[in-house]
């Protein structure tokens, strides 16, 4: 579970993921941690036609740039919707500001139901969107959780990184999906 594994920084809101796993943990390179994984760019059905359904590679998204990621249980959902990606958009000039190249949003979803997710939210020209369709980029980094009890099945943990040309200079998780005290913009921006 979750919180069994997760600790809490001293004098911070922030949870260190990891360390005890030997997964993903702060220092790792994420590309590594998640070896051959791409993830596919949030679009149109006929954007993915016409791209022959591409998918990006993690080395593409990661390296030579400072991102700012988070990841979250899935669209249109409520914590989702309501609070972790605006609290990305409200934010995006100040992220700007200090140096961030890309800020992604993933989850375990299709990039046609990001796609129109990120549309709804007016969050597309501020945010990149990509899909784990399969899970794959989650389970390699010990984020995935079974919903199956919300009728989701299994998605991703809530949680945010700061990744410096691939290596991770912070990590953070919710205790719990319905959680967002840890993984805000404004957390993330103390962490840059």
């Amino acid at each position: 579970m979750a919180s069994a594994l997760a600790r809490r920084a001293r004098g911070s809101a922030a949870v260190l993921w990891g360390a005890a796993r030997g997964f993903a943990s702060v220092g790792s390179d994420i590309v590594s941690v998640a070896p051959g994984v791409s993830l596919q760019k949030a679009r149109s059905w006929d954007e993915g036609v016409a791209t022959k359904f591409s998918t990006t590679p993690l080395k593409d998204i990661f390296y030579g740039k400072k991102v700012v990621i988070f990841g979250l249980p899935g669209a249109y959902t409520g914590v989702c919707s309501q609070a972790h990606v605006p609290s990305y958009k409200n934010n995006i000039d100040k992220l700007k500001a200090k140096g961030i190249d890309s800020v992604i949003c993933v989850a375990v979803n299709d990039p046609y139901v990001l796609n129109g997710w990120a549309e709804k939210l007016q969050a597309k020209d501020a945010i990149e969107f990509y899909g784990d369709f399969d899970g794959s980029f989650h389970k390699s980094l010990d984020l995935e959780i079974d919903l199956s009890a919300a009728l989701l099945g299994c998605r991703s943990h809530r949680w945010s990184a700061f990744i410096d040309n691939g290596k991770i200079k912070s990590f953070n998780v919710e205790e719990v999906p319905s959680d967002f005290k840890v993984s805000s913009a404004e957390v993330i921006l103390d962490q840059i």
